[in-house]
C-alpha cells in the first residue's frame, strides 16, 4: 500500500484542531494531534456562543496547522492531501476551516477533500483499530446520537436516532440548571458518583416503542420538575439532593442508551459495535454499553478518550479514506450547516432551508 499522509482540519463546534496522520502498508499512524478548546470563552454564557467560537477559530487555526506540522516534522511538501470538515456544524467556524483549507489548497497544489464531522467520527474505530467494514457505530455527542451501520468509507445506514436532544446535550442542560460548569459531561459524572440513582423515579423514555430511536428532552424536563419540587419544599438544593439528581439522569440516559443498543444489535448483528462521541468518555455508560456488548457475544470498541471528543486526526483518516476512494473537493466546497450521514434516510428531527438536521 502506497503511504499517504493527510492533513486534517477541523473546527466544527468549539474546538480549534489540527492533525496529521499517515496510512501505509503498516496501517494507521498519529503523526500529531492538536485541539485548542475554546471552554473560557464560553463559560460566561452556560453555552458555546456562535460569533464567539468562530472569530477563536479565525485567530488560532494558523497556528494549529503551523502546530501539527511542527509535531509532525512535516511540512506542507510531503503531504498528500488536505482534509476538513465541511460540515455539519456551526457555519461560521465551518467557513474559517474551510477558507484556511482552500487557500492551503491552492498555494501548495495539494487535492483537498471534505469530511462530513460524523464521518470522523464513526470511521475512527478504523483509525485506532483498524477494523474491517462493516461494523455497528454508536455516534453519542453534544449534538447528535444515531446507531449507524457502517458499510464503506461513505456508507452510512442510520438505524436510529434521537427524535430530540441529544445525550451531550442534555447533560450540559442538566448541568445548568443545576448551577454546574459547562461543558456539562464530566460535572454531571462527578456529581453522579457520589448520588443515589434510585431516589427520583425519572423517566426511560421510549423504551416502550419498538425500534431503535430515542429522546432525552422528556428526561431533562423530568429533572427539571424534580429540581423545582425540592427547591418548593426545602426552599433550596443540598449538595446530595444534586448529587441525587445527578446520579438519576445519568442511569436513566445510560439505561436508553444500552436497550437501544441491544436492539440495534439484534437489527445489525456486526461483529463489532464500536462506540465514539464526547459521551462515550462517560465511564458509567461505557461500562454499560460494554456489558451489552459482552452479552451479545460482540467485540466493543472506544477509542482513546482523546479521540472520543472533537480532533482533527479523525478528520484527516476521513479524509484519506475518501482519498483513496476517488474522492477530491476544489474550490466550490462549501459549509454545510446540516448533513446527514445517510441520505436515505427520512429526517427524525425535522428539515428547512438548510436540510434535514438527522
Amino acid at each position: 500500500m502506497t503511504t499517504t499522509i493527510f492533513l486534517g482540519i477541523e473546527s466544527s463546534c468549539d474546538d480549534t484542531a489540527a492533525a496529521v496522520v499517515r496510512r501505509g502498508a503498516g496501517g494507521a499512524e498519529i503523526l500529531s494531534s492538536v485541539v485548542e478548546g475554546q471552554a473560557p470563552l464560553h463559560a460566561a454564557f452556560g453555552g458555546v456562543v456562535p460569533e464567539i467560537a468562530a472569530r477563536a477559530h479565525a485567530e488560532r487555526l494558523d497556528y494549529a496547522v503551523e502546530s501539527a506540522l511542527a509535531g509532525a516534522g512535516v511540512t506542507l511538501a510531503d503531504l498528500d492531501g488536505i482534509a476538513v470538515t465541511a460540515g455539519p456544524g456551526l457555519i461560521g467556524g465551518l467557513l474559517s476551516g474551510l477558507m484556511l483549507a482552500k487557500g492551503l489548497a491552492a498555494a501548495s497544489g495539494l487535492p483537498m477533500v471534505g469530511v462530513n464531522h460524523l464521518a470522523g467520527h464513526a470511521l475512527t474505530p478504523r483509525l485506532t483499530d483498524g477494523i474491517d467494514y462493516p461494523y455497528l457505530m454508536l455516534l453519542v455527542s453534544g449534538g447528535h446520537c444515531q446507531f449507524l451501520a457502517v458499510e464503506g468509507p461513505e456508507t452510512f445506514r442510520r438505524l436510529g436516532s434521537t427524535i430530540d436532544d441529544a445525550p451531550g446535550e442534555a447533560f450540559d442542560k442538566i448541568a445548568k440548571l443545576l448551577a454546574l460548569p459547562q461543558p456539562g459531561g464530566p460535572p454531571v459524572e462527578r456529581e453522579a458518583e457520589l448520588g443515589d440513582p434510585k431516589r427520583f423515579a425519572l423517566p426511560r423514555p421510549l423504551l416502550d416503542r419498538v425500534g431503535c430511536d430515542m429522546s432525552f428532552s422528556g428526561l431533562k424536563t423530568a429533572v427539571l420538575r424534580a429540581r423545582d419540587e425540592i427547591i418548593a419544599q426545602k426552599g433550596g438544593l443540598t449538595v446530595q439532593d444534586r448529587r441525587d439528581l445527578c446520579a438519576g439522569f445519568q442511569a436513566a440516559v445510560a439505561d436508553v442508551l444500552a436497550e437501544k443498543t441491544r436492539r440495534a444489535l439484534a437489527a445489525f448483528p456486526a461483529p463489532v459495535i464500536a462506540v465514539a462521541g464526547g459521551v462515550a468518555a462517560n465511564r458509567t455508560i461505557r461500562t454499560r454499553l460494554m456489558a451489552v456488548a459482552e452479552a451479545t457475544g460482540t467485540r466493543f470498541l472506544a477509542p482513546p478518550l482523546r479521540l472520543c471528543t472533537d480532533n482533527a486526526a479523525m478528520i484527516a483518516w476521513a479524509g484519506i479514506e475518501r482519498f483513496q476512494a476517488g474522492a477530491r473537493d476544489d474550490a466550490s466546497l462549501a459549509a454545510r450547516s446540516r448533513w446527514p450521514l445517510d441520505q436515505t434516510a427520512a429526517p427524525v428531527i425535522g428539515s428547512g432551508r438548510r436540510g434535514a438536521k438527522a
